[in-house]
């Protein structure tokens, strides 16, 4: 209790301090890689595996390629600043004003000693360690732009199984060349199918916004939502299918070119008729469904992805549907919300989050035989609430929070 009243008392302490950064950092901290080490769960460890800036600059600051392992009993530069501190606050030791900041800083350097990765505490040893992220990125979550989010590109709450050995990368083409590298970090969804379908394509894009140079369309954001779920999904063993196809991989473009060449898994072409499209991708998905029932597959899920298209003044958090006659659905689109929620308590406290979960009776719902979930993203038409569309930031948050609420905790 006294070393809670100090550690607050040194915080509040700011309030009548003036801001004069003592030391800047001149080290960073370094840690010997462990058998198994990757780069992510090295990261994960150290709590830093959240903010994708965390992990361009660990292979910055290490001369690495992604494609590079890492080596037992090498030591490394983690994207950890080491602040002398000053004995008064956090805030006035790294000389910025911001007491949110300040808390998380304290919360992290309490965090890894209950984990006993430090081993004293930061008043105790006089040094504060300070997350790269916390000094030279933005603020993670779904925040302005309309979120200017930085999490990481795999995000990993899931328990690893340590009980076989995995293949440490596979390549995926569908990603594209940049991301089509994919590190497998465990198989602990390695007996749950996954089917992602992102809405429209081919001759119809869907709902679209010509606010800008060019049109932007819905079914180009989302599909590449799409993708990144699906690369998330997979470096934890799942079986994916992604429905709707594309060649353009995962794009970092904040416009991204509206085409009509999508196909269905296996090359079959898109009917011009929205029924016919309809019922074609939920015949994909079915067949599959059979045939993975009958390798012994129990969890199945199909994830819709789409893009709204509302009045111009409306501003919509992301929603669900369900179909009313699925329990599985409901569970899973509500489990969804939930996750949202979380993550808008936690990033952006003052907003609010209004994502809802509603029941429709959408063809592919009332049709598709695995449990699904129908997703909105964004109303596209209210340049604030598609903003969460356009920065590669901001698409892979969405990404990382739809792959936590889909899999079994």
């Amino acid at each position: 209790m006294v070393s809670s009243l100090i550690i607050l008392a040194n915080l509040l302490l700011v309030l009548h301090t003036p801001i004069d950064p003592s030391d800047k950092p001149a080290t960073h901290h370094k840690v010997e890689a462990l058998a198994g080490d990757g780069v992510f769960s090295l990261l994960r460890r150290y709590k830093l595996a959240e903010h994708s800036c965390n992990i361009q600059a660990f292979y910055k600051m290490n001369k690495l390629k992604s494609s590079d392992f890492l080596k037992q009993g090498v030591d490394y530069i983690l994207p950890v600043f080491i602040y002398k501190y000053n004995g008064q606050s956090i805030r006035s030791t790294i000389g910025e004003d911001n007491w949110e900041k300040a808390v998380r800083i304290k919360e992290y350097n309490e965090t890894l000693k209950e984990l006993d990765i430090r081993k004293t505490h930061y008043l105790e040893s006089k040094l504060l360690w300070v997350p790269y992220h916390e000094i030279h990125c933005a603020d993670d979550g779904i925040v302005p732009e309309e979120f200017t989010s930085s999490e990481v590109i795999k995000k990993t709450p899931v328990k690893e199984e340590k009980t076989e050995t995995v293949a440490k990368t596979k390549t995926e083409s569908i990603f594209g060349k940049k991301y089509n590298t994919v590190e497998i970090v465990d198989n602990s969804l390695k007996n749950q199918v996954f089917y992602l379908v992102s809405g429209h394509g081919g001759p119809d894009p869907g709902s679209s916004y010509k606010g800008y140079s060019s049109r932007i369309c819905e079914d180009e954001y989302a599909y590449d939502v799409v993708l990144r779920i699906a690369r998330n999904l997979m470096q934890h063993g799942a079986q994916v299918e992604i429905i709707v196809q594309d060649d353009d991989g995962i794009r970092d473009d904040r416009i991204l070119k509206c085409d009509s060449n999508e196909k269905y898994k296996g090359g079959i072409r898109m009917s011009r008729n929205q029924l016919a499209r309809l019922a074609d991708r939920t015949k994909v998905i079915n067949d599959l469904y059979h045939s993975y029932k009958r390798k012994g597959y129990k969890s199945q899920k199909a994830v819709m992805i789409h893009v709204d298209s509302q009045s111009k003044n409306k501003r919509q958090d992301v929603y669900f549907y369900h179909y009313k006659a699925s329990k599985s659905g409901l569970a899973l689109a509500k489990n969804l919300q939930q996750t949202f929620k979380t993550k808008y308590e936690k990033y952006q406290k003052n907003r609010g989050y209004k994502g809802f979960v509603r029941d429709r009776g959408l063809f592919m719902l009332r049709n598709t035989l695995p449990t699904a979930v129908y997703i909105e993203l964004a109303n596209i038409q209210n340049t604030e609430d598609h903003a969460r569309l356009l920065l590669k930031e901001n698409r892979q948050a969405l990404a990382n929070w739809i792959f936590e609420g889909i899999i079994e905790k």
